[in-house]
């Protein structure tokens, strides 16, 4: 096949391409609020949800943010986006389950930190909020994952949320927009390589 045809192919393609992709745009008319959930045991999902958040201030939105088990406050994303005049950040955790070892410690923290995040939820005046380890906290049962489904529902109808964390429950995945799940390829944690700043926190 000479370059020519080649070229006649490719075009082709694209174009039937186009159409497809004009036809999904056209039919896709509905503007509310998603609830995006990022789960899987790859590297990356708060990474993603704090990309969104960055995304959403480019846009001049108002976003908040609870983190749930984590307790450490000397991450880059946090020291970033406490100096964005239109982020609300709330370090909520202990530190992770095996350093805690204190489940009524951890879920009395879980319990404060959605206390805190059902207030942004109920604030028609967030247009994003991050619920990042939300997971974690369901996944242990730190939370009722039925109340936590009803909150999310129950927000302002245009408001976004991002849920992050390893083993997202069905019920959460069921009410959700989207679900991405991040599948562990290769880490270099696994080749004696240390959390290093800048990429791991």
């Amino acid at each position: 096949m000479n370059d020519s045809d080649k070229d006649a192919r490719h075009s082709a393609r694209m174009q039937r391409k186009k159409e497809v992709v004009d036809g999904k745009i056209a039919a896709a008319q509905i503007e509310r609020g998603v609830l995006l959930v990022n789960t899987g045991n790859g590297k990356g999902k708060s990474s993603a949800a704090f990309g969104v958040l960055a995304r959403a201030l480019g846009h001049g939105m108002k976003v908040g943010v609870v983190q749930f088990i984590k307790g450490r406050s000397d991450t880059g994303e946090e020291a970033f986006f406490r100096r964005q005049p239109d982020v609300t950040w709330h370090v909520m955790g202990d530190g992770f389950t095996w350093d805690t070892q204190d489940r009524s410690r951890d879920v009395a923290s879980a319990e404060a930190a959605w206390d805190r995040a059902r207030a942004m939820l109920g604030d028609p005046g967030i247009h994003l909020v991050v619920l990042d380890e939300l997971n974690i906290a369901l996944k242990y049962h730190y939370l009722d994952v039925a109340q936590v489904v009803a909150d999310l529902q129950a927000r302002p109808v245009t408001q976004h949320v991002i849920v992050t964390g390893r083993a997202a429950p069905s019920a959460l995945v069921e009410a959700a927009d989207t679900v991405t799940d991040m599948t562990l390829v290769k880490h270099a944690f696994a080749a004696g390589v240390k959390a290093m700043p800048g990429v791991e926190f």
